[in-house]
């Protein structure tokens, strides 16, 4: 028995749905970039007023940790007290609003920044995982997640991706966010290894 077909009203309801997320990946996407510019500016209030009341700000490494809009406002007080000039710029972004709830949205973001924490000019890659909240027809961050792939004096670039402790902070390096502790990573890792070793066997029969 063949489907159906929507009435007058449903299709309009349709297109009406469809044109809604397609304006939240818009402003989502406004959002992002605000961020970035908020914080080449050290502009604080416009920063501030990003995230909401109960956002939350954190980091597999745990440098950057903050639970609530005024601690998330003491946390970049205090970065950018160290940090002159800085540059960041955005690239990719995946973001998929919640069919049931279209006052919310998660998504993934991936950047690059030039700073200059305590007068030494660095280098950044990073990801960002993010859930949007939409109030009173604005959206806003309601959780970040930042993931450093590297972090490193710009004098070091150069060899930043053959090491794994990439994210320098003053003159301590730590391991960096990712890809190593990827699921991803480690089952390529440990397949690739198997297979070289499963070759070995088989040359030396």
């Amino acid at each position: 028995m063949p489907a159906l077909e929507r009435t007058d009203g449903e299709r309009i309801d349709a297109l009406e749905a469809r044109i809604a997320r397609l304006e939240a990946r818009q402003a989502i996407a406004d959002l992002v970039t605000l961020y970035a510019v908020a914080c080449d500016e050290h502009d604080m209030a416009t920063l501030m007023d990003l995230f909401t009341e109960d956002a939350v700000f954190t980091s597999p490494s745990g440098m950057m940790m903050a639970d609530g809009r005024h601690a998330i406002e003491e946390m970049f007080v205090n970065l950018f007290k160290v940090r002159g000039p800085a540059y960041h710029w955005t690239h990719d972004h995946i973001i998929t609003v919640d069919a049931d709830d279209p006052t919310m949205a998660k998504g993934r973001i991936y950047s690059h920044a030039e700073t200059s924490p305590h007068g030494v000019t660095s280098l950044a890659a990073m990801r960002y995982d993010d859930v949007y909240r939409c109030e009173d027809g604005r959206w806003r961050f309601q959780s970040r997640d930042i993931h450093f792939l590297y972090y490193v004096p710009a004098k070091d670039f150069a060899e930043a991706l053959t090491r794994p402790d990439r994210l320098v902070v003053g003159e301590t390096r730590f391991p960096a966010d990712y890809p190593e502790p990827l699921a991803s990573w480690i089952a390529f890792e440990t397949d690739t290894k198997a297979h070289a070793q499963n070759a070995h066997k088989g040359r030396e029969t």
